[in-house]
């Protein structure tokens, strides 16, 4: 799967993400059942503090919340 890769502006700077499909999926359901729109589910992500890339934590945090559901 070939990662996709999209824009998105944190604290007033754009940047983009490049991740597979699956994540971008996974992420929207994440940030439905958050109530939150993707946008401000991937800027409360890169607002905690982290020691990997955007992308990394983005993988990360849909690893966890999909380990919990289950």
């Amino acid at each position: 799967m070939k990662p996709e890769k999209r824009s998105i502006t944190i604290a007033g700077h754009a940047t983009s993400v490049s991740l597979e499909p699956l994540f971008w999926d996974a992420l929207k359901d994440m940030a439905a059942e958050r109530g939150q729109s993707l946008p401000d589910l991937i800027r409360a992500l890169d607002a905690q503090e982290r020691e990997a890339s955007l992308s990394s934590t983005l993988r990360v945090a849909v690893l966890r919340w999909t380990r919990h559901r289950n």
